[in-house]
C-alpha cells in the first residue's frame, strides 16, 4: 500500500459514508419515511464506514465504487425503513417481489452518487500521481531550516547627470499599408 492510499483512506471513508448516508437518509425522508433521527444516521454512517474503509487501499475503478454504493444505499435503505418511525417501506413490496418505483429511484440513487464518488476518486488520485513526485522536494523545503539573511544596504551613489540635448535615438521609419512590389527586371 502507498504512503498516500494509507494516509487517505479513513478520510475517503468518511466522505464515502456520510455522502451516502445524507443522501439516503434524504431519499428516506422524501419518499414519506419521515425523518430518520441523529442516532440512526450515526449508525448508517458507521455502516457505510465499515463498508469504506476495507476497499480504500488502493485506487478503485468505476465498477467497484458503484457496486459499493449500491449494496450500501439497499443496506441504508433497509435500516432506515426497519428502524424508522413512519410508514415501513421495503424494495420488496407485500409479496415478496421488488416494487417498480422504489428499485427504479434507488437504483438512480446509487448510480448518480457513485458516479460522482468515482470521479471524486479518480481526481483525488490523479492529483497525488501529479503532484506525488513533488512532495519529497515540498518536504525537504519545509523541514530545512533557513537563515534569514538582511539585505545589504549599499550607499547611493551620485552621478553628474548630463542635460538632456535633443534626440539621441533615430526617428522610427513609419510606413503604411503592404510592402511595395519588387520591380521585376
Amino acid at each position: 500500500m502507498t504512503l498516500a492510499a494509507s494516509a487517505l483512506r479513513v478520510p475517503r471513508a468518511i466522505v464515502f459514508a456520510t455522502l451516502c448516508t445524507v443522501v439516503s437518509a434524504g431519499g428516506h425522508a422524501l419518499a414519506g419515511g419521515g425523518l430518520v433521527p441523529p442516532f440512526l444516521g450515526i449508525l448508517g454512517v458507521v455502516v457505510s464506514f465499515c463498508v469504506a474503509y476495507p476497499l480504500g487501499g488502493r485506487e478503485r475503478g468505476p465498477e467497484v465504487v458503484l457496486t459499493a454504493t449500491g449494496g450500501v444505499q439497499l443496506l441504508l435503505h433497509e435500516l432506515f425503513s426497519r428502524a424508522a418511525h413512519g410508514p415501513h417501506t421495503t424494495i420488496l413490496g407485500d409479496h415478496g417481489h421488488p416494487t417498480s418505483g422504489m428499485t427504479a429511484v434507488h437504483l438512480a440513487v446509487a448510480l448518480g452518487t457513485g458516479w460522482w464518488l468515482y470521479r471524486g476518486e479518480s481526481a483525488v488520485w490523479l492529483m497525488i500521481r501529479l503532484y506525488g513526485r513533488r512532495l519529497p522536494v515540498i518536504r525537504l523545503l519545509l523541514t530545512v531550516p533557513t537563515e534569514v539573511v538582511a539585505p545589504v544596504r549599499r550607499p547611493v551613489t551620485t552621478h553628474e547627470a548630463t542635460p538632456y540635448g535633443g534626440r539621441d535615438v533615430l526617428p522610427a521609419l513609419r510606413r503604411r499599408g503592404p510592402p511595395l512590389p519588387v520591380p521585376v527586371g
